[in-house]
């Protein structure tokens, strides 16, 4: 809120953003200016808007203090079965309001601020991201993590502190230059270091077969250094933890080995080990085999692996005596969830805790194995799929590469036992890739040693039982479940959107923000001109807060009243911005063609990541630019048509784009999209959506009637029956003139006059080796388009179908989904209880 708001606005938000109680407003005051001063040792007279930021969170973060070792206090006395969610990604976005959002704290926090003279969102600005993930997956845990406390569940999120994040992305000239992400120079106040539960991790060194066992030997210790981060769930007094290792060299790294004179070289060198935490992979369904990498997957299983077992030893709270000692109860009080195949090494690295060191069996390690954990399938692009080499592993984890052949000998053996002589499925369903190079299949080894092996969506999931996984549905086909994906409504509807979220509860009530399926509720409303005209209203106030954001950061003017059409998502070939590219100059050479008729206005915007390395995802990227330079300066187009790249797409813009959308573009090929999770974000924010039957997009047609959609192109037979047949291009290339013209605009330098051949690579591309088909749907998507454009002229109309979107938005939340993970994989029940809130004087009477 740049502005103070009026008495009326604030009863009309009071509601969902918490009560603003005299008592209330003083002690934040008090609390902000003695961290003002003794945290960050200013005064007002010196203070920067930082510091301000500073003491705010610092203010918020005691709030959630007792909340947080109340919990832990809880969890310790209840015993729970834990759950254990293990992501080399964590994509968390800012920390504050969505804090002030789940402590009901909004209101005050505002009202303080607005007393003291300062602006809350100005203060909001000053946080950097917390960008530890690249896209989809990433953002998934992290509205996991929301969902899992705001279920009441022990959960743990664990992964790594990356010192860099995902780079901001910087265009230049039209080019997607990368920066580092420095997210930690000014130091984050949401974490807390836990040096006391520090963990050695192991690498290298060689095997010794003792009559008693095995031994790891000669190996080389990192350290993990734990940082805590809290989670709080919606107003129930939960806190969890996400835990994010550090790596750290011993204090004798490379000094017990003395080189003479070596001692500067060696303290210098500690930096190596240290590499680990450094940075995070920015690639997304990608698999890039380094040694690095496959250095971070260890060291976060490993130090995490250590610290359940820790924590399952100790019974009761505070205690440091080892109380369970009966491995067979691991499976009864620790679920592992492994998010995608990044955390796989938890798998052989449990059985060698439980052979090598706890001296279990074999048969009754690997049965505590498989009943403990469970793997999550996040992509059947067959280049995202990890599979590393042996020779790599027998240099970085000897032991591990012993036990995965264990694995793979006695698995081999079950399957020659329940399919003689089938010798080509015992090849192909090998944990060990036989070939030029050998590889280890880590989405193999993951289905072996899991009993639960889930897709992100229904069509995926279907996917994977009939094509990349159907060997071992086969052989086990009980472990096969869908889970589809789903988002927290706190941060995508509450925080980001408070007008949509005030203009629903006035209707329905608050409950839906904690059960989303009551939107569904909002159908009854769909003819109420009252609610029609509110949401249209929302929608416009958003778009023209937008518009404000887009002129100070891009110097376009924005006609506010065109059509939004967005696409935000990593930049990727299966993605198909180059089709949207197609409608974008489709349109230009038919509003070139008849100027005077009367055009649909449309602001396109496109944003996204390429990955550093990913050549023709930097070309798209390029391509956009272009066709915004060309389009953009046309007089003859005026404000009808306007394409903008958004720059360094990430979570926090994510929070400002989709509340200002109208129209979402999730136009992947079909059966290439896992799930997607943007498109449940557009849905929920009140635009309606262009695209194919892929993902969830098949999920959101049924629960909003298909007629809400706006569905076009292929569906999954009908690609798989053009690879049967051929696809190719050239044949759509001659059939449609507009295509024709498009494509041939773009290879003869219309839209790089200074390089008429920039695009060459991208034209033959697409004209020759296209593996996703972008001509074969690109006359139907523009049929399906101008339906949009016709529907966009009635807005009453329009309106209507954005609230049978919103009103069937109830299933994808992610606490629908957690609940059934929570009850169909991990064997724990979700509560809506709340815990009592440690701040209310008689509540914690009542518990002391």
């Amino acid at each position: 809120m740049s502005k103070p708001l009026s008495d009326h606005d604030r009863r009309k938000q009071i509601s969902v953003r918490g009560l603003a109680g005299v008592e209330n407003v003083a002690e934040l005051k008090q609390t902000f200016n003695r961290h003002l001063h003794f945290t960050l040792v200013k005064d007002r007279n010196v203070a920067a808007t930082r510091d301000y930021y500073f003491a705010l969170a610092h203010t918020v973060r005691e709030h959630l203090i007792g909340r947080w070792i109340r919990t832990q206090q809880h969890y310790y006395e209840k015993d729970p079965k834990r759950v254990y969610y293990i992501s080399l990604e964590f994509y968390m976005g800012r920390t504050l309001q969505n804090t002030m959002v789940n402590l009901a704290l909004e209101n005050a926090c505002d009202e303080a601020m607005y007393q003291i003279g300062l602006d809350m969102e100005e203060l909001e600005d000053m946080e950097e991201d917390a960008g530890l993930g690249n896209g989809g997956l990433g953002r998934l845990a992290a509205c996991f993590l929301d969902s899992m406390a705001s279920l009441g569940m022990a959960a743990y999120g664990y992964g790594i502190r990356y010192e860099f994040g995902i780079f901001n992305q910087k265009i230049a000239s039209g080019w997607q230059v990368e920066e580092a992400d420095d997210w930690l120079r000014y130091g984050n106040p949401w974490e807390k270091a836990r040096p006391e539960y520090m963990r050695p991790v192991h690498f290298y060194g060689k095997t010794e077969h003792h009559p008693d066992g095995v031994k790891w030997v000669d190996t080389q210790v990192v350290l993990a250094l734990p940082y805590d981060t809290p989670v709080p769930g919606y107003r129930n007094n939960y806190v969890n933890t996400m835990r994010l290792w550090s790596a750290k060299a011993p204090c004798e790294f490379n000094l017990k080995d003395f080189n003479i004179g070596g001692y500067i070289q060696a303290v210098l060198d500690r930096n190596l080990a240290e590499n680990i935490s450094r940075v995070l992979y920015p690639n997304d369904n990608f698999f890039e085999g380094k040694e690095l990498r496959l250095k971070q997957e260890y060291f976060v299983v490993s130090a995490t692996l250590q610290d359940i077992i820790r924590r399952f030893k100790v019974s009761k709270f505070g205690s440091r005596e080892i109380a369970r000692t009966d491995f067979s109860k691991l499976p009864d009080k620790v679920a592992i969830q492994l998010n995608d195949t990044h955390p796989s090494m938890a798998i052989p690295e449990l059985m060698r805790v439980l052979v090598d060191i706890e001296k279990l069996s074999w048969d009754n390690a690997w049965d505590i194995c498989v009943r403990t954990c469970a793997y999550t399938n996040h992509t059947v692009l067959p280049e995202a799929l990890e599979r590393w080499p042996v020779d790599l592993f027998a240099h970085l984890l000897p032991r591990h590469l012993e036990i995965i052949y264990e694995i793979n000998r006695r698995h081999l053996e079950k399957v020659a036992a329940k399919f003689p002589g089938d010798h080509d499925r015992l090849r192909r369903m090998s944990l060990i890739e036989e070939g030029g190079q050998k590889r280890i299949n880590m989405a193999h080894l993951c289905i072996v040693g899991s009993h639960a092996v889930n897709g992100v969506a229904q069509i995926h999931s279907d996917i994977l039982k009939a094509t990349v996984f159907k060997d071992f549905y086969e052989m086990e086909p009980h472990k096969f479940q869908n889970k589809t994906n789903g988002i927290t409504p706190r941060r995508w509807l509450v925080m980001c959107n408070p007008g949509l979220a005030e203009v629903i509860a006035e209707r329905i009530g608050e409950d839906f923000i904690r059960d989303l399926s009551q939107l569904k509720v909002l159908r009854k409303y769909v003819n109420d001109e009252a609610f029609i005209r509110d949401v249209a209203k929302v929608k416009q106030e958003n778009k023209l807060k937008f518009s404000v954001h887009l002129e100070e950061h891009y110097k376009v003017k924005i006609n506010p009243n065109s059509m939004f059409d967005i696409q935000v998502k990593r930049i990727h070939e299966y993605k198909r911005q180059l089709l949207n590219c197609l409608h974008i100059i489709t349109y230009y050479n038919r509003i070139k063609r008849e100027p005077n008729k009367h055009w649909t206005p449309r602001t396109v915007m496109i944003g996204g990541k390429a990955a550093p390395g990913y050549h023709t995802a930097k070309m798209i990227i390029r391509l956009i630019t272009a066709i915004g330079d060309v389009v953009n300066n046309d007089p003859v187009i005026g404000d009808r048509l306007k394409v903008i790249f958004l720059e360094n797409y990430r979570v926090t813009l994510a929070e400002k784009v989709i509340p200002a959308a109208d129209l979402s573009e999730q136009i992947s090929t079909a059966g290439t999209e896992a799930s997607g999770t943007g498109n449940m974000k557009f849905m929920l924010n009140g635009a309606l959506t262009i695209g194919t039957m892929d993902g969830a997009n098949v999920e959101m047609a049924e629960e909003a009637g298909e007629d809400n959609l706006f569905i076009f192109g292929m569906r999954v037979d009908d690609v798989e029956a053009l690879d049967k047949k051929g696809y190719h291009a050239a044949e759509y290339y001659n059939h449609l003139p507009e295509l024709k013209q498009a494509i041939d605009q773009i290879a003869g330098g219309f839209f790089s006059p200074k390089q008429p051949d920039l695009f060459k690579e991208i034209v033959n591309m697409l004209m020759h080796h296209d593996r996703f088909k972008v001509f074969a749907d690109y006359e139907d998507y523009i049929k399906c388009q101008e339906k949009v454009n016709d529907l966009y002229k009635n807005p009453r109309e329009w309106t209507k179908k954005v609230i049978y979107n919103i009103a069937g938005c109830g299933k994808f939340s992610s606490d629908r989904t957690i609940a059934q993970y929570a009850r169909e994989i991990w064997g724990v029940e979700p509560t809506l209880e709340k815990l009592p809130n440690p701040d209310d004087k008689e509540e914690s009477a009542m518990i002391l």
